[in-house]
């Protein structure tokens, strides 16, 4: 056997050591404390930040959300069955973060953006937190363009502009949830190639369902697949079976997606449907969690929870690309109590309210808003001019009907200039009916609004207004569509368009009373 000399055996040594390189892994890990119902307790992440994504066992993943002298409490994004006292939680030192991208539209995802519609994996390329601060005043600029949701009643009176927080309110089915499907249907227009040569830019639409059943979101995917609305709408859903912590986050993860559209200079609408289950959700973490309630058992910070949500909704300014986003958050109320707790928070942070009532709903005036209580706190600055000049008389119209309709009803004499007001009123309340997934181009809406408001329809027998209403339009669309492409096309009114509009509607009212007695 060959001896092997020792400097022989120091250079074997030296080239196997200059190879070794140094792995360790530091990790900073705790203990579980206390786990159940979502929330956990853990010791000794002494270096945890709020809101930063800690990992359990069996790969369920949880985030900080209470920073204590001797202990962490964090939420939970998955089932606790598996995770028991005395495991070990590592820190990942990301913040609670969602993919964003192109990749998100036309997919049904969970708060934490994993997919849930069984069409595979997303693959985007960024990652953006949840939680993100709101611009300054300095980075914005005021609404200015009008965001067309298709309805009448909202179109003309309550205009919802690109980057406004408009409020939905009313009880439980009264068609909350209706007006928004509606706006994100009428945004296909934004995506078409008339728009695009119209200058119209296109809105990305992402619809937050909070608490509700799958059976209620699947209806939701099915209607907006159905309506070819999907290819531009992303749906995140934390339904009723998930657990608290998701429904809590769902809002943020929608704005964050709303944001990645609104930063790249465009467009996007989020819609949190709704606002009071995820105070629900957040008061039952917070009373795991051992923090202080407040009055309705709600703690503090609740104003704080829709606050720092709502505020990121904006129109930016021109030099970060004049892009927006728009919310339209929905609020449930409990027998009509628009001063409850949760809806007085979210009145208060909003730029108006659409209020839907349930007696308007149930005798069949649908969409059933109150048009007396709703209002857009950006006005006439989310509308077209067209719109403007046609809606202006329409609001005190009905502000005067349903005044004199209390009078009405004790059936004493009326002179004549009472008369024709209800007559007007009753027309005009039942030309603003709408069906539902049937939102209408804003021409045709501003031609539809000068035959009520010019008294076209006063003479009109009530039961036959949508007939006329009917009629009238698919007139224009096989006579006229010249008159409505410069309605659409000049934004405005002129004495010209509106003379040759008259001149179309006297002629067309008196072939359709001739034909009604016929």
């Amino acid at each position: 056997m060959e001896e092997v000399r020792p400097d022989e055996v120091s250079e074997i040594l030296r080239k196997q050591l200059s190879g070794f390189e140094k792995e360790v892994d530091v990790y900073d890990v705790g203990t579980v404390l206390q786990i159940g119902d979502g929330v956990a307790r853990v010791y000794g992440l002494s270096h945890a930040m709020m809101s930063e994504l800690v990992e359990f066992p069996h790969g369920v993943f949880g985030m900080v959300l209470n920073l204590e002298e001797d202990n962490v409490g964090c939420i939970l994004f998955g089932e606790s069955r598996e995770i028991s006292e005395g495991d070990t939680v590592k820190r990942t030192g990301r913040v609670a973060s969602m993919p964003v991208g192109e990749q998100m539209l036309g997919r049904v995802v969970n708060p934490l953006g994993q997919p849930i519609d069984g069409r595979g994996p997303v693959k985007t390329e960024k990652l953006s937190p949840i939680e993100r601060k709101a611009l300054g005043v300095i980075q914005r600029q005021p609404v200015k363009e009008p965001l067309q949701t298709g309805l009448k009643a909202v179109d003309g009176m309550i205009p919802i502009g690109r980057g406004q927080r408009e409020l939905i309110i009313g009880d439980r089915q009264t068609g909350k949830t209706a007006i928004a499907l509606d706006t994100i249907i009428n945004q296909k227009y934004s995506h078409t190639e008339r728009a695009k040569r119209e200058g119209v830019k296109p809105v990305y639409c992402i619809y937050v369902a909070v608490g509700q059943k799958s059976s209620t979101v699947a209806q939701v995917v099915d209607k907006l697949q159905q309506e070819g609305a999907m290819e531009y709408t992303t749906i995140i859903a934390a339904t009723a079976a998930d657990p608290a912590p998701m429904q809590f986050i769902a809002p943020y993860s929608g704005a964050t997606l709303g944001e990645y559209f609104r930063d790249s200079g465009r467009h996007a609408l989020v819609v949190y449907d709704d606002l009071t289950k995820q105070a629900q959700a957040y008061r039952q973490v917070s009373l795991l969690l051992r923090r202080p309630p407040g009055r309705e058992a709600y703690p503090g910070d609740i104003f704080y929870l829709h606050s720092r949500l709502l505020e990121r909704a904006s129109k930016l300014s021109d030099e970060l690309g004049g892009g927006s986003l728009t919310a339209l958050p929905v609020i449930e109320t409990q027998a009509g109590d628009v001063s409850a707790y949760i809806p007085t928070n979210v009145i208060s942070i909003t730029d108006g309210q659409i209020y839907l009532e349930p007696g308007m709903f149930n005798s069949g005036i649908r969409p059933a808003i109150n048009v007396g209580i709703s209002v857009s706190r950006v006005g006439g600055n989310a509308q077209i001019k067209a719109m403007k000049k046609v809606a202006g008389s329409l609001r005190i119209d009905l502000a005067q009907y349903r005044e004199l309709e209390a009078f009405a009803k004790f059936g004493s004499d009326l002179d004549k200039s009472t008369l024709a007001q209800l007559r007007r009123g009753s027309r005009l309340v039942e030309l603003l009916k709408q069906g539902q997934f049937v939102p209408m181009p804003v021409e045709k809406q501003v031609v539809s609004l000068f035959a009520g408001t010019n008294g076209f329809l006063d003479e009109v027998p009530l039961e036959h207004v949508a007939r006329f209403e009917r009629e009238l339009l698919e007139l224009m669309d096989l006579k006229y569509a010249d008159l409505l492409g410069s309605i659409s096309g000049t934004k405005d009114l002129g004495t010209d368009i509106a003379q040759r509009l008259k001149d179309v509607l006297r002629q067309f009212t008196d072939s359709f009373k001739a034909a009604i007695k016929a």
